[in-house]
């Protein structure tokens, strides 16, 4: 099994920054695809941003597109979502997510593991 547990969310101002970290333990999280997706009161979860399990292809939503960047540290046990140039629009619960088939997809049901997400909130 793996766990996965977010960090980083806050308020911030828009135009500014946050950087949000996704720490995993057990299974064999280092071959695994992942994924951020956020979801706002009332509305569907969204994808975000996911990389593929080498870390050669990263995907991004056309919403956050050139503003947020998702990386993995050395060790591949650590998940990043680096946000810059904030909007009021991304204010949302964001969650992290493992794929066991490595693959980087846009679409949630592909995800077997997920985080208890974290809040992020961009004022005006």
């Amino acid at each position: 099994q793996v766990q996965l547990v977010e960090s980083g969310g806050g308020l911030v101002q828009a135009g500014g920054s946050l950087r949000l970290s996704c720490a995993a333990s057990g299974g064999t999280f280092s071959y695994h695809a992942v994924g951020w997706f956020r979801q706002a009161p009332g509305k569907e979860r969204d994808f975000v941003a996911a990389m593929s399990y080498s870390g050669g292809n990263t995907y991004y939503a056309d919403s956050v597109k050139g503003r947020f960047t998702i990386s993995r540290d050395k060790a591949k046990t650590t998940v990043y979502l680096e946000m810059n140039s904030l909007k009021p629009e991304d204010t949302a619960v964001y969650y992290c997510a493992a794929d066991v088939f490595g693959r980087g997809s846009n679409y949630h049901r592909d995800y077997e593991y997920w985080g208890q997400g974290t809040q992020v909130t961009v004022s005006s």
